[in-house]
Protein backbone atom coordinates (compact mmCIF):
# COMPACT_ATOMS: atom_id res chain seq x y z
CA UNK A 1 0.00 0.00 0.00
CA UNK A 2 1.08 3.68 -0.60
CA UNK A 3 1.46 6.43 1.33
CA UNK A 4 -1.15 7.22 3.58
CA UNK A 5 -2.40 10.14 5.55
CA UNK A 6 -4.35 11.77 8.92
CA UNK A 7 -6.16 14.75 7.55
CA UNK A 8 -6.13 17.69 10.19
CA UNK A 9 -9.31 20.12 11.23
CA UNK A 10 -7.96 22.80 9.59
CA UNK A 11 -7.47 21.13 6.18
CA UNK A 12 -11.08 19.80 6.44
CA UNK A 13 -12.58 23.42 7.04
CA UNK A 14 -10.50 24.89 4.15
CA UNK A 15 -11.84 22.27 1.92
CA UNK A 16 -15.18 22.42 3.12
CA UNK A 17 -15.95 26.17 2.93
CA UNK A 18 -14.18 25.79 -0.74
CA UNK A 19 -11.15 28.05 -0.19
CA UNK A 20 -8.61 25.85 -1.71
CA UNK A 21 -6.92 25.99 -4.98
CA UNK A 22 -8.46 23.42 -7.47
CA UNK A 23 -4.79 20.99 -7.97
CA UNK A 24 -5.59 21.00 -3.62
CA UNK A 25 -8.83 19.78 -4.20
CA UNK A 26 -8.19 17.14 -6.53
CA UNK A 27 -5.14 15.89 -4.37
CA UNK A 28 -7.46 15.87 -1.03
CA UNK A 29 -10.36 14.10 -3.07
CA UNK A 30 -8.55 11.30 -4.05
CA UNK A 31 -7.31 10.67 -0.39
CA UNK A 32 -11.00 11.42 0.81
CA UNK A 33 -12.59 8.68 -1.84
CA UNK A 34 -9.88 6.48 -1.31
CA UNK A 35 -8.83 6.49 2.39
CA UNK A 36 -10.00 8.79 4.48
CA UNK A 37 -8.90 9.09 8.02
CA UNK A 38 -8.77 11.32 11.26
CA UNK A 39 -8.13 11.27 14.76
CA UNK A 40 -11.36 11.20 16.76
CA UNK A 41 -9.71 14.86 18.31
CA UNK A 42 -9.81 16.09 14.33
CA UNK A 43 -14.08 15.26 14.36
CA UNK A 44 -14.70 17.02 18.34
CA UNK A 45 -13.00 20.24 17.01
CA UNK A 46 -14.34 20.60 13.52
CA UNK A 47 -17.98 19.69 14.76
CA UNK A 48 -17.25 21.81 18.28
CA UNK A 49 -18.03 25.04 16.77
CA UNK A 50 -21.05 27.07 16.96
CA UNK A 51 -21.85 27.35 13.48
CA UNK A 52 -25.38 27.66 11.78
CA UNK A 53 -26.90 23.83 11.67
CA UNK A 54 -27.05 23.73 8.06
CA UNK A 55 -23.17 23.79 8.07
CA UNK A 56 -22.83 21.36 11.01
CA UNK A 57 -25.29 18.73 9.41
CA UNK A 58 -23.14 19.05 5.79
CA UNK A 59 -19.99 19.04 7.76
CA UNK A 60 -21.06 16.05 9.97
CA UNK A 61 -22.52 14.06 6.92
CA UNK A 62 -18.78 14.70 5.19
CA UNK A 63 -17.06 13.48 8.45
CA UNK A 64 -19.12 10.58 8.41
CA UNK A 65 -17.29 9.06 5.45
CA UNK A 66 -13.66 9.06 6.89
CA UNK A 67 -12.44 6.41 9.53
CA UNK A 68 -12.17 7.78 12.41
CA UNK A 69 -8.72 6.27 14.78
CA UNK A 70 -9.90 6.18 18.13
CA UNK A 71 -8.18 7.55 21.22
CA UNK A 72 -6.84 4.66 23.16
CA UNK A 73 -3.99 3.28 25.60
CA UNK A 74 -1.33 3.53 23.10
CA UNK A 75 -2.47 6.99 21.59
CA UNK A 76 -2.69 7.94 24.98
CA UNK A 77 0.86 6.95 26.52
CA UNK A 78 2.26 8.65 22.89
CA UNK A 79 0.62 11.51 23.70
CA UNK A 80 1.96 11.87 27.34
CA UNK A 81 5.50 11.74 26.02
CA UNK A 82 4.77 14.29 23.28
CA UNK A 83 2.98 16.70 25.54
CA UNK A 84 6.18 16.63 28.32
CA UNK A 85 9.12 16.63 25.21
CA UNK A 86 7.64 18.79 22.78
CA UNK A 87 5.11 21.01 24.79
CA UNK A 88 2.50 21.06 22.48
CA UNK A 89 -1.39 21.61 23.19
CA UNK A 90 -3.47 18.77 24.07
CA UNK A 91 -5.11 18.39 20.34
CA UNK A 92 -1.86 18.26 18.15
CA UNK A 93 -0.34 16.11 20.60
CA UNK A 94 -3.25 13.25 20.13
CA UNK A 95 -3.49 14.04 16.36
CA UNK A 96 0.41 13.67 16.24
CA UNK A 97 0.43 10.35 18.65
CA UNK A 98 -2.05 9.03 15.99
CA UNK A 99 -0.17 9.71 13.06
CA UNK A 100 2.90 8.45 14.54
CA UNK A 101 1.92 5.32 15.86
CA UNK A 102 -0.37 4.33 12.61
CA UNK A 103 2.51 5.62 10.50
CA UNK A 104 0.54 8.23 8.45
CA UNK A 105 1.61 11.27 7.27
CA UNK A 106 -0.32 14.26 8.70
CA UNK A 107 -1.90 16.87 6.34
CA UNK A 108 -2.30 20.04 8.07
CA UNK A 109 -1.88 23.91 7.19
CA UNK A 110 -0.14 24.36 10.58
CA UNK A 111 3.15 22.33 10.06
CA UNK A 112 4.88 25.30 11.97
CA UNK A 113 2.63 23.46 15.35
CA UNK A 114 4.57 20.05 14.23
CA UNK A 115 7.89 20.55 12.67
CA UNK A 116 10.30 19.35 15.55
CA UNK A 117 8.31 16.44 16.58
CA UNK A 118 10.54 13.48 15.67
CA UNK A 119 8.88 10.55 13.62
CA UNK A 120 6.22 12.87 12.38
CA UNK A 121 6.13 13.56 8.30
CA UNK A 122 3.54 16.49 7.09
CA UNK A 123 2.66 17.88 4.29
CA UNK A 124 1.13 21.28 3.90
CA UNK A 125 -1.71 20.91 0.90
CA UNK A 126 -1.21 24.82 0.38
CA UNK A 127 2.30 23.88 -0.55
CA UNK A 128 1.75 21.39 -3.05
Amino acid sequence: MGQRYLIDSNVIIDYTTNILPAKISEFLEQIFNTDFLISAIVKIEVLGFNDEPSKLQGLEEFLNAASILHIDDRVIQQTIILRRKYKIKLGDAIIAATAILNELTLITRNTADFKNINGLQTINPWDL
